[in-house]
């Protein structure tokens, strides 16, 4: 597969805000393999502060809510320089699908829009870069989640905007022909949104280094921890079967 070279690049880098979250991890790794400059955004900047401050103007903080579409359509002609994006914020509701409207759509809006426009705002420079036989002129990573494959109990909503997002990201690699396009599938990773998961929890970290790798090595779907790799494993196998473990773990909780 064809890969895309991580040093020297500019990255645009999504949901960076918390201190111990998979994006302020991203931004990390990104720069110890040799990124010219990360924009990291954040609702409010000043939680960026201290990522700025260490990094000697190689982090640059991006007050950003993914939900202002209107700001969202002007960020490739803000930022001309990005050659990978990095679509990492999200958000879980923890309802079911009988939940309440507005935090569904508000997931949608923050899981499935944001990317889709954020990509599109970038979409003409990508279209432009270069890509040769050996390397990629672009990247888009998104932050899907395991449950984009099967319906998980507890984050039923969530689920089904992860899905789209995984079909999304799919189309974004027919559409994109120069970019490199991966999906990230990530089971409980140690950060606040899981924090109320009684599950062995990969650190951030494990995510970022992840990441890092199949840019280089051209990889377009990640399973990151060991959760992951099972319930992929079980959705290759029979995807019915996992459908009905699920649905059988609420009943014998019940």
């Amino acid at each position: 597969m064809t890969s895309y070279n991580v040093k020297d690049s500019v990255a645009f880098v999504t949901g960076t805000n918390r201190k111990n979250g998979i994006g302020r991890a991203i931004v990390e790794s990104l720069i110890e393999q040799g990124a010219k400059k990360v924009y990291a955004t954040a609702r409010n900047v000043s939680q960026l502060e201290d990522l700025v401050a260490v990094h000697n103007g190689k982090v640059v903080a991006v007050a950003l809510d993914v939900t202002d579409l209107d700001t969202i359509q002007l960020l490739g002609a803000e930022y001309p320089d990005v050659t990978l994006v990095v679509n990492n914020a999200g958000l879980s509701a923890e309802t079911s699908s009988l939940g309440d409207i507005g935090m569904i759509q508000k997931e949608i809006a923050i899981n499935y829009i944001a990317p889709l426009l954020i990509v599109q705002s970038f979409a003409p420079s990508f279209n432009k870069t270069e890509s040769t036989t050996s390397s990629k002129g672009s990247a888009i990573v998104n932050l899907n989640s395991i449950t984009s494959l099967v319906n998980f109990p507890g984050a039923a909503t969530y689920s089904a905007s992860k899905a789209a997002s995984h079909s999304l990201t799919q189309a974004q690699r027919r559409d994109l022909p120069n970019s490199l396009v991966i999906g990230v599938y990530p089971g409980p990773i140690d950060t606040d949104m899981a924090e109320n998961m009684p599950l062995d929890k990969e650190p951030p970290s494990a995510v970022a280094e992840a990441i890092i790798d199949a840019l280089k090595n051209g990889t377009e779907d990640i399973y990151p921890d060991a959760m992951a790799s099972q319930v992929h494993d079980g959705w290759k196998t029979d995807a019915k079967a996992l459908e009905n473990q699920m649905t059988q773990s609420v009943t014998a909780e019940a």
